[in-house]
């Protein structure tokens, strides 16, 4: 289970936002093996009176929250990471450096998903990657 929130200026993020949810997606399939009809992305478009972000940036700078079941490798949360790096970049033209991703694990009893705590349902993928 993952859900991921991406914030970035509104002037910004509107028109990529389709192709930014599609590359985040392709990320999370290739390195968490996710399936791909599992997709929980929520944006959040900023105005700049809303959004103060760290000298050395552009109006480009993206932040992207992930928030899922604990349980994957390092490996595979470094692959994530490396992933979006790559593509965000090749795809939408924002630089590394304009990028920035946090990856937030929670137990999966902590969860409530589809009327059940997240430790009791029967998922059709594997977490432990």
């Amino acid at each position: 289970m993952s859900q991921i929130k991406i914030y970035g200026l509104s002037k910004n993020l509107a028109p990529i936002k389709a192709k930014l949810s599609d590359v985040i997606h392709s990320c999370v399939v290739d390195a968490l093996h996710y399936p791909e009809d599992k997709r929980a992305h929520r944006f959040f478009p900023l105005d700049p009176s809303d959004f103060y972000y760290p000298a050395g940036r552009t109006t480009k700078y993206t932040i992207i929250e992930i928030s899922m079941f604990e349980g994957r490798s390092i490996g595979a949360k470094k692959n994530l990471i490396s992933l979006l790096f790559e593509r965000v970049h090749q795809q939408l033209g924002i630089l590394p450096q304009d990028l920035e991703i946090t990856i937030t694990e929670t137990p999966t009893h902590n969860w409530g998903v589809r009327g059940m705590p997240g430790d009791e349902i029967d998922l059709n993928y594997k977490v432990e990657v």
